[in-house]
Parts: C-alpha cells; sequence; structure tokens
C-alpha cells in the first residue's frame, strides 16, 4: 500500500458576495479533486485544537498524527531545522521576516512578504542586517524569499509576538513584542530599518516598481521540539516536499526524505508539476508522500479572490491531476488523502480555526457520492466521517481495516 497526502494550504475558505456566495473552491474548476470527493471518503476535521493558534505549523504536526498539545513548541525552531540550524537546549528560535511598513504619521504594515521579494535579493539583504546586527547573542540565517530565522543563545521565549500577516494595513505600534526580553527584539527591529533604508538593493527595487523590505520584523518564536520519527510512530517511510520551511523542519523531524525540487517558490509560480513527479518517483522507494503547496494560503493573505481561484487550480490540475495518473499507472493498492491544512479566508486574510473538509480516496473502494464536490460544503454533509482530534485523522488514513 502506498500514500498520498495533497495539502492545499490554506485553501479554505468562506462564501462571499464577491463570488456570488460561492467560496473560491466553489468557484473554481476543481475536476480532480471533485472526482477524489465523488469516488471516496468525506468527511471534516478540526487541525487546530481549540484554543491554540491557527497557525500552519500546528495544522501541519496534526495533520501528521502528532498532537501538538503536546509535541509543538513554536514555528521557528521547525524553520531551523529546515536549514540545517542545530538549536541547543537553550536556543531560542524566532522567525524573522523582512516585511515593507509604510512610514506616515502613523506606521503601517504594508506587505508581509515584501512584495515577495526574490530568495536572492532577500538573501542580500538579511546579510546586510547580519553583518551589523549579529553578535555572540544574536545569530540571523538566511531562508527562502522573505522567510528568515532569528536565533537569541540563552534567550526570551515567552514574549507576545504577532505574525505580520494577521496585521496587514494595520497600525503597528499595538502589535510590536511585548514582554520579559522585549525591548531586545524591538531594539533589533528598529535598528533594521536604518539599515535597510540605507541598502542599494533596496533604492534600486523601488525604482523597479517593486516593494522595499525596510524591517525585520520576528514571531513564532520557540525551543527544539522532541518528536518521535513517522517510522517510530506508524512503521513507515516518507517524503515531503514543500517551499516552505516550517513544512520541510517538519518533515526533518518525521524523519521524511525532503525533496528538492527546482523552482518551488511557494507562491503562484511554484513549480507545480515538479512537486508531483518528485512525489511519485520518490514513491517507488517510500511509503508515503507528503505534497504541500503554499500558494493558496498566500491568496487567502494578500486578500485576491483572483489569485487564490488561480492557486487552487493549479492545485487541481497540476498536483492533484498529475498524482491521480500517476498512481493509477504504477500502484495497485493506494491512498490519497486531500484536504487543506486550515481555512484562510480572502475577506479575513488570515487563518482561521474551523474545521476543514477532507476527502480519502482508496482504490480497493468504489464509493459514490454521485454530483459531489470538493469543497467546505462537505462540512456540513450528514453521514459524513467526524474527527474533533484532528492528530487522530492520520490513524484513520493509514489503519488497515477497511476506512468506511
Amino acid at each position: 500500500m502506498k500514500y498520498v497526502i495533497l495539502i492545499g494550504d490554506g485553501m479554505a475558505d468562506r462564501p462571499d458576495a464577491e463570488l456570488g456566495g460561492l467560496t473560491p473552491l466553489q468557484k473554481a474548476n476543481t475536476p480532480n479533486m471533485d472526482k477524489l470527493a465523488a469516488k471516496g471518503i468525506i468527511g471534516s476535521v478540526r487541525t487546530i485544537p481549540r484554543g491554540l493558534h491557527p497557525g500552519s505549523d500546528v495544522a501541519n504536526l496534526t495533520i501528521l498524527g502528532y498532537d501538538p498539545k503536546k509535541y509543538y513548541t513554536g514555528r521557528a525552531p521547525l524553520e531551523a531545522a529546515s536549514i540545517g540550524v542545530n538549536l541547543s537546549d537553550n536556543d531560542i528560535a524566532y522567525r524573522c521576516n523582512l516585511v515593507t511598513l509604510k512610514f506616515n504619521d502613523t506606521i503601517i504594515m504594508d506587505d508581509y512578504s515584501s512584495g515577495h521579494i526574490s530568495t536572492e535579493d532577500a538573501r542580500e539583504l538579511i546579510g546586510a542586517v547580519k553583518a551589523e546586527l549579529q553578535n555572540d547573542e544574536i545569530s540571523f540565517y538566511p531562508g527562502v524569499s522573505y522567510r528568515h530565522l532569528m536565533v537569541w543563545r540563552n534567550g526570551k521565549a515567552d514574549i507576545e509576538c504577532t505574525p505580520p500577516h494577521d496585521i496587514l494595513g494595520k497600525e503597528i505600534s499595538a502589535y510590536l513584542p511585548r514582554g520579559n526580553g522585549s525591548e531586545l527584539l524591538n531594539d533589533l527591529m528598529k535598528r533594521s530599518v536604518k539599515i535597510l533604508e540605507a541598502h542599494p538593493l533596496n533604492k534600486r527595487r523601488i525604482a523597479e516598481g517593486k516593494k522595499a523590505a525596510t524591517s525585520v520584523w520576528f514571531w513564532g518564536q520557540g525551543r527544539r521540539p522532541s518528536v518521535p520519527t513517522f517510522k517510530e510512530k506508524y512503521g513507515l517511510t516518507g517524503s515531503l516536499v514543500s517551499a516552505v520551511d516550517l513544512a520541510k523542519g517538519l518533515g526533518i523531524y518525521a524523519g521524511f526524505r525532503i525533496l528538492d525540487v527546482p523552482g518551488i517558490t511557494g507562491w503562484l509560480d511554484t513549480n507545480y508539476l515538479g512537486k508531483a513527479e518528485y512525489s511519485l518517483k520518490a514513491l517507488r522507494e517510500v511509503d508515503l508522500a507528503y505534497i504541500h503547496v503554499e500558494a493558496p494560503d498566500e491568496a487567502g493573505h494578500s486578500g485576491s479572490y483572483k489569485d487564490k481561484i488561480r492557486a487552487i487550480e493549479d492545485f487541481d490540475s497540476l498536483v492533484v491531476g498529475t498524482i491521480i495518473k500517476g498512481m493509477e499507472s504504477e500502484h495497485k493498492e493506494y491512498r490519497i488523502l486531500l484536504m487543506p491544512d486550515h481555512a484562510t479566508p480572502c475577506r479575513v486574510r488570515t487563518h482561521t480555526d474551523e474545521p476543514v473538509p477532507f476527502v480519502i480516496y482508496d482504490s480497493r473502494i468504489n464509493k459514490e457520492n454521485k454530483g459531489l464536490s470538493y469543497d467546505e460544503g462537505i462540512t456540513k454533509k450528514e453521514d459524513i466521517v467526524v474527527i474533533e482530534d484532528g492528530f487522530k485523522l492520520m490513524d484513520y488514513f493509514l489503519r488497515d481495516s477497511s476506512i468506511d
């Protein structure tokens, strides 16, 4: 038996008048996802435990079968693992975004991604910040696009920090780091503004009509987690592909093979097809492939229905469709789990914690859900599988007996 998990990050949404009362999933043309829904087991799952922040880190940890209330320590430590940063027991890792702030009478969070800055440009800018601000206590590490890392040796983990994508268009003063030790973070952020403002690359970006990276922004902090590998937990080997460091970090802690696919960006221009093709190839040697696609989530944060529908349709045709065709031709027995990790409604431009729809397709079972499409309406139907403790979904997906 082979297993594939297809994650459209933030793909779920809410009905909106702008789309005639539909969601982006309902509006989009998704024949491949609809095919799985029409022949699979449908259900609703809560990927964000009540009381926890609805982050992709929590949600994907849940999907992989790890109880976040037991294993979650923060987002940044996962990203540290992804870029090869080994944390000591006394290290606190912080996510370090390159953001665009608007400076007028007040300071506004204009863009959490500096216009989805390229990795090449971002590395030059974070390098300038590192040259000026790094010391024996503070270290900076470059990541992908706007996503970078800061490690604070013997630092503070209980500072109140806010994800920058949660405050788009808002004045930042109420959302700056607060609590014991926050003075250091605020000072570093303030000093980064002057460094970045003077950098010639930012001046060139502005001249080219691009957004400048005007500040670093710290959030998502935590200590190194301790989790069993997927092999230890389920007896299966796996691979994972994602453009997002937190997902790759989860894969590393799970003991998965991380697939290095060229051209994956986490945005609309990502190499969707490469993710599917590399995963199919990996399945010749491993038991499970985990495919994470970030673009729908990024579109949700941007508040763009047009971009989100495009991301969903590309995910459907280039990832889901390719996987279906490949599994049909290469494997006799297999299961596919299709779902978002959480909702990212365009109207609110941030993650929410409502249950999300999932489909499990088993090649040995021929369900007949005639006329059913894959969208949020699944969660409202009667006689579906409902999983409240989301980390139990993996047990349900993998178990040997008939899963319906």
